[in-house]
């Protein structure tokens, strides 16, 4: 069985690598935000699970894919507890102009340009939460940041791999598939 990690910087395109991979791997694809919000909310990404309700969540469906899976986001500290299951871990990164403009152009097709705009009921959110996602290249103890997401990786004992440069999904694939071919099963 084999289990992969994605994370990094918001808007660098962790999930939809990860869906792109579990795909090519014909794993199951779980995103951590599924777990961490409480998902189908009018007002997405207000209310968050408790930890513990989290780590339930989470193990439960990682626990029943029994041909592998692939987690894409952050588990920010709440899910070092599946730490140890991981077999490879994937950081990603790109320019933050980039990481913007995807967040931008991805937040107005998921919730349409009247919700985001002034007087609109995420207009609040939506400039928060890019605030949060510019900021993350800045030096800082937030366990969202690049420098403290970055120690965290270098203190994991599987193979690992940093993507950071722009690259198309399915390139990024392919370098993933390169890099972890020694350690991992005969259909990778």
């Amino acid at each position: 069985m084999r289990h992969l990690h994605l994370f990094g910087a918001p808007g660098a395109g962790v999930t939809t690598l990860g869906k792109a991979l579990a795909d090519r791997l014909g794993f199951a694809h779980f995103d951590t935000d599924d777990f961490y919000w409480f998902t189908g909310d009018a007002r997405p990404y207000s209310r968050k699970r408790n930890p513990d309700h989290r780590r339930r969540e989470l193990a439960t469906v990682l626990d029943a894919a029994a041909s592998g899976w692939v987690l894409s986001g952050s588990l920010c500290g709440w899910g070092d507890v599946f730490v140890p299951r991981f077999h490879q871990v994937v950081y990603v990164w790109a320019p933050v102009e980039v990481r913007m403009s995807r967040i931008r152009t991805r937040e107005l097709a998921r919730y349409g340009p009247d919700r985001l705009a002034e007087g609109g009921d995420l207009h609040l959110v939506f400039h928060k939460f890019l605030d949060w996602a510019a900021a993350y290249d800045v030096p800082s103890d937030n366990p969202r940041s690049r420098d403290q997401e970055l120690k965290w990786l270098q203190n994991l004992d599987c193979p690992k791999l940093r993507l950071e440069s722009e690259m198309m999904p399915e390139v990024s694939v392919e370098a993933i598939l390169s890099q972890f071919s020694r350690s991992v099963s005969p259909h990778f």
